[in-house]
């Protein structure tokens, strides 16, 4: 029997369940299928998901047990709620005095809107005593009879004294009815924001439940023994056991497959991604090698659910045209210059050159592109049509859909209706490259935008820039929004594409911004790689007033075994520690995979493509950039550059790992090499010499430590001696004589 050697990511989407085979070596793309969503069936997405893996291992000519690893990612939970299809929650509240007080409000979730005229399907029963065994059953009875499917239970301070909500889910076990504390479903004070989230959580129980029975049953007669893992929305991994536990991790698990898949494929550091698909484009943020997460908002509330930070703007591939009279055009500052460069996954787009091509004062103009698609109008896109089908075309206006203004411009030719769209002008301007999955004959998508550029008063290149300069605009406000309000270094940010509509949008967003831009490579199934590549994650949140280095040092550990519990293995997780001094809270994410990578990649680039690389990222020029540290695994460069209006120089480093791919960046950084044994001592000395102290307090460098293989991010904690104390669980159990090369960056 050969040893694994696949790794297998499913994406159940709405319409079709794609899957992807990537070696586990080199991390290439195997194979790929596509087959519809089995939503009607008897086994549901299961028999889709079971499908689709036995016509990729057929295509690969792979043996189930050579599957390395198999998640799936899935918009059930999603789903469930944006349709109102949840289960009844029964929720009991605990407490006495002041205490029940607190709890008995929590019968307010009831009134909740779940979906337009429907509300969050609650009841509620209160126990004043919950170790009274009688009392927690009549509560259950008669939640019970008023139609409650799963139970929550729930106690104020429950994340410190959790006694209590246990005692109330022994005494609902025998009933069998799926059961939650929630002080399980998160660790963060807050009565009602905990509450809540457990209860969405319960709502959506029985239907994953169900699934994942399914899902692991039906994987199992398939002969993979790997254990099935299932996308969260933070962009990693969790087991199947624990999705049991907290489906809610799955809600907006979509977009984050996406994201996980250009932050380990295209192995972005700084960037923002951009998925598009036929009508929307998802926005998210990669910063420091880190998707961007916050706490979503569901049903309308604030959550303790971690969630991909995502964005949605309603243009996309398949966006309609819409003209007007009158004014100017739009998207003046929006860029037409396509350049090549190096880059991974294709092609490099340059930096724009000139300006959008707007319409003529008092003409016809494009005023706007979207929300409307074709896909939803049940029109066809007028470039993937063929020259025959355009002949004699008109151009007209219509409403596509009852309620839609009467501005959406397409074409009644000889072969029907068609719309015009992003597609259509992306390749009429040359912006799809060979291949690409919206690539069309450019000659037809020409042809198509003719009637639309005689309407405007222009010729076909003029017509094609305004269409993408309007689709552009919106897409690139939110982009600088996001730029700005994660403070990301505009210098290193790329702007990657991934989905099928991406070259609609990212190349001529790259030309008009100034970003650098590229789109993913497989952009098309970039989800389901995502999902394929995905690591173990696991984030554990408490609030700590005052922490002591002991009580984070314990957070991180318990991050740590979390995910070692869940299948990733010991010696290759990564904590990342924050603890914010405004809410005391200690936050620990840790990382890793279910196997040791010994990745055996196809290229390594040698020293003078990385040094030309970090250059790059530098914007310097090659004999202007130092070799700071080396390690197997990592070059650090640097170089130097003069402040605006301010004395001293800046010393900007990049981090380029050995295929070639900057790994970190840091505006103004000091480096330092030692090993394992003196580490301890200098580092001492490095966080005491690099202390800043302000009006703000006193707060410690943000510190990162390249350890073998490995990026150690110990920049979350502001105070000094427990950040020397993660530094020093971070050098443990490594040989004395190994080096280690220290990042420090000054707070200002």
């Amino acid at each position: 029997m050969n040893s694994p050697r696949v790794r297998v990511g499913i994406d159940v989407g709405g319409t079709f369940t794609d899957a992807v085979a990537v070696d586990a070596s080199t991390l290439g793309l195997l194979g790929q299928v596509k087959v519809p969503t089995s939503h009607h069936h008897e086994d549901g997405v299961a028999h889709g998901i079971v499908d689709a893996l036995d016509r990729l291992l057929a295509q690969v000519g792979c043996a189930p047990e050579e599957v390395a690893f198999l998640a799936h990612g899935t918009t059930q939970a999603t789903n469930a709620l944006l349709e109102g299809d949840v289960a009844t929650v029964g929720l009991v509240g605990i407490g006495t005095g002041p205490g029940a007080a607190l709890t008995r409000r929590l019968a307010a979730l009831g009134r909740l809107q779940l979906t337009p005229g429907k509300r969050f399907p609650l009841h509620y029963a209160h126990v004043d005593d919950p170790s009274d065994a009688a009392r927690v059953r009549a509560a259950v009875e008669e939640l019970r009879g008023r139609g409650a499917e799963v139970l929550v239970a729930s106690e104020p301070f429950s994340v410190d004294l959790a006694e209590g909500e246990q005692e109330v889910v022994a005494a609902a076990r025998p009933y069998g009815m799926p059961t939650t504390a929630a002080h399980e479903i998160t660790s963060l004070y807050g009565l009602h924001k905990r509450t809540r989230t457990a209860a969405v959580n319960a709502a959506i129980l029985p239907k994953m439940l169900a699934t994942a029975d399914l899902v692991d049953s039906s994987i199992t007669k398939a002969g993979v023994t790997a254990p099935l893992m299932v996308m969260r929305c933070d962009g990693g991994v969790m087991s199947l056991d624990e999705m049991r536990r907290r489906p809610l991790l799955t809600v907006l698990s979509g977009p984050a497959a996406g994201v996980a898949g250009a932050l380990m494929q295209e192995r972005v550091s700084e960037g923002v991604f951009l998925e598009t698909g036929g009508t929307s484009t998802d926005i998210s943020v990669i910063r420091r090698g880190k998707v961007a997460v916050r706490h979503a908002t569901v049903l309308g509330k604030g959550s303790y659910l971690s969630a991909l930070d995502v964005r949605t703007v309603g243009v996309g591939g398949g966006s309609m045209v819409r003209i007007g009279s009158g004014g100017k055009g739009v998207g003046a500052g929006l860029g037409k210059g396509l350049g090549k460069g190096p880059g991974k996954g294709g092609l490099t787009l340059g930096k724009g050159v000139g300006k959008g091509s707007g319409g003529g004062s008092g003409g016809r103009r494009v005023t706007a592109v979207g929300p409307r698609s074709a896909h939803i109008a049940g029109l066809p896109y007028a470039c993937f049509a063929t020259l025959e089908d355009l002949r004699d075309a008109r151009l007209v206006t219509v409403s596509p859909m009852e309620g839609d203004p009467p501005d959406h411009a397409v074409l009644d030719a000889a072969g029907g209706r068609y719309a015009l769209t992003m597609t259509c002008a992306a390749n009429a301007l040359g912006r799809v490259r060979e291949g690409d999955f919206a690539r069309c004959d450019p000659a037809v998508a020409r042809a198509a935008l003719e009637p639309l550029a005689a309407e405007l008063g222009t010729d076909v290149a003029g017509a094609a820039a305004q269409v993408l300069d309007a689709g552009a605009a919106p897409v690139r406000e939110v982009v600088d929004t996001m730029i700005r309000d994660y403070r990301l270094d505009r210098d290193a940010v790329v702007l990657v594409g991934g989905g099928g509509g991406a070259a609609a949008v990212t190349p001529h967003l790259a030309a008009g911004s100034g970003l650098e831009g590229r789109i993913a490579e497989h952009a098309e199934v970039i989800s389901p790689i995502g999902v394929a590549l995905a690591l173990v994650r696991e984030q554990i949140e408490r609030i700590i007033p005052g922490a002591t280095q002991e009580q984070i040092l314990g957070v991180r550990n318990e991050a740590e075994s979390a995910v070692v519990a869940q299948g990733a293995e010991a010696s290759g997780v990564e904590v990342e520690v924050t603890v914010d001094p405004q809410t005391s809270t200690v936050r620990a994410v840790a990382t890793g995979a279910t196997e040791l990578r010994t990745q055996d990649r196809a290229h390594r680039a040698d020293a003078g493509e990385r040094l030309r690389t970090a250059a790059a990222s530098l914007k310097a020029e090659p004999d202007a950039v130092r070799v700071l540290a080396e390690t197997d695994a990592h070059t650090v460069y640097g170089t130097e550059s003069r402040r605006r209006f301010l004395r001293g120089t800046r010393h900007p480093v990049r981090v380029v790992d050995a295929d070639g791919v900057v790994r970190l960046h840091a505006p103004d950084a000091r480096i330092e090499t030692t090993t394992v044994a003196q580490a301890p001592e200098q580092l001492a000395r490095l966080v005491r010499e690099s202390t800043s102290y302000g009006d703000g307090g006193v707060r410690a460098p943000a510190l990162r430590l390249l350890l073998g293989s490995r990026i150690a991010d110990l920049s979350g904690v502001l105070e000094a001696q427990p950040l020397l104390a993660l530094a020093r669980s971070e050098l443990r159990a490594r040989h004395a004589d190994d080096p280690v090369v220290a990042v420090v960056e000054v707070r200002t």
